[in-house]
């Protein structure tokens, strides 16, 4: 008889923690396409020429990074500038040169750069194919 209580016991106690998991919150998501939020913009930091900037989720309250994709038309840029935090540039498609402290680096698909806290640097495209990058940096 204690095990088929035993047993009355757990089924219970599983389906309580069944239904407790299903009717919890979950954290949700959010989708955005490039079409909702693209933005034509100067080149930032007075980098010259014209961009299409694409901030994702910037609205979305409590996120702690910004996560942003970039086209730099032919001739534009990011102006030189002192970072303040772990900034991520990813290149995606076409070319440019970032200086990362006063040190040339080539942009193409592929490549990342990390730039870090104290650094200095810049981004042009070059070529005749808009840069398109990534940019991934935390909020203080």
């Amino acid at each position: 008889m204690k095990t088929i209580a035993g047993v009355a016991a757990g089924m219970l106690i599983g389906a309580a923690a069944v239904l407790a998991a299903q009717s919890a919150p979950k954290g949700g998501f959010i989708v955005q396409h490039d079409s909702e939020i693209a933005k034509n913009e100067p080149g930032t930091h007075n980098g010259g020429g014209q961009t299409v900037g694409y901030s994702f989720f910037d609205k979305t309250p409590g996120m702690k990074f910004v996560f942003r994709k970039r086209v730099f038309h032919p001739g534009s840029g990011v102006g030189h500038h002192v970072q303040n935090e772990d900034e991520v540039y990813y290149a995606l498609s076409g070319s440019g040169v970032m200086t990362v402290d006063d040190k040339p680096i080539e942009m193409k698909a592929g490549t990342a750069v990390l730039t870090r806290p104290g650094s200095s640097h810049s981004l042009k495209q070059v070529g005749d194919e808009d840069l398109v990058v990534l940019i991934a940096y935390e909020i203080r």
